[in-house]
């Protein structure tokens, strides 16, 4: 019988340091993506809220279906590394896009900018969040190891999250002078894409830490319906829908809510 081993303080630095990653790219989307919509490139506050709420209805149906898909993943490497790689490459480069619009764009244009990138980036996101989460059985021992690295990821994440709240406005005034903006708009403009790609970089080069050091000992089965049973029974049980409607009402009034601020 194959003795159990412990964790390793380099496989909790690893999945820890992807906790950091992956709260500091959620915070800078989460916090500052409507002040750069609405004070730096001008979209109307109507539009952003618009499109909030339907980022909103679209995660309702996109989380449950990236569960189903990572359920049903088996490769050499494992069933969430190549799922939590993907994504966080791929959210990485549309954060960077993101809050890279064109300066030359305006109107329809420009909203529809906005909105096919922040769709994409939440998209993107739950691709390497489900999995990052998901994956904690699959290399830790039931009982208090899983439980010690469960809260220890969690207070990573929220250094994470504190470290972006601190130095982003700061940065972006820095970095948006360095690099030759003039005007208040300008220099927010260029400080806001060239700190999205700083972010963007630390995001990948963390996850890619974790992925590299942290091997999945154990076959984890995710025992989860197909997307159509999925939906199906959703729709057949009112209780269990009217709760779905509920949350997204509720999301999208607090959202609707939020951006109402910049009205006045």
């Amino acid at each position: 019988m194959e003795a159990k081993r412990s964790l390793s303080g380099r496989e909790k630095f690893a999945y820890g340091i992807g906790a950091v990653g992956k709260d500091m790219v959620y915070m800078l989307s989460a916090s500052y993506i409507s002040i750069y919509f609405l004070d730096v490139m001008g979209i109307s506050a109507a539009a952003i809220a618009v499109l909030l709420m339907a980022a909103r209805v679209f995660d309702a149906f996109n989380d449950p279906i990236m569960g189903v898909l990572v359920a049903k993943t088996k490769t050499r490497w494992g069933k969430f590394r190549p799922w939590l790689l993907v994504g966080t490459v791929t959210n990485a480069v549309v954060l960077y896009l993101m809050f890279t619009i064109p300066p030359e764009l305006n109107g329809a244009g420009l909203v529809a900018y906005a909105s096919v990138t922040y769709i994409l980036w939440g998209m993107t996101y739950t691709m390497m969040d489900i999995p990052f989460w998901s994956m904690i059985p699959a290399f830790t021992e039931a009982g208090k190891e899983r439980e010690g690295l469960s809260a220890f990821a969690r207070s990573c994440a929220g250094v994470g999250s504190a470290l972006v709240s601190i130095v982003t406005v700061m940065s972006v005034a820095a970095l948006g002078k360095a690099f030759g903006g003039t005007t208040d708009n300008e220099i927010n403009r260029i400080g806001y894409s060239k700190f999205a790609l700083i972010i963007a970089v630390l995001f990948v080069i963390f996850i890619l830490i974790t992925c590299l050091c942290i091997k999945e000992k154990s076959t984890v089965d995710m025992k989860n319906a197909s997307i159509g049973e999925m939906f199906r029974a959703l729709i057949q049980n009112d209780q269990a829908m009217t709760v779905v409607v509920a949350i997204v009402m509720i999301n999208t009034a607090l959202y609707i809510t939020q951006q109402l601020v910049y009205f006045f």
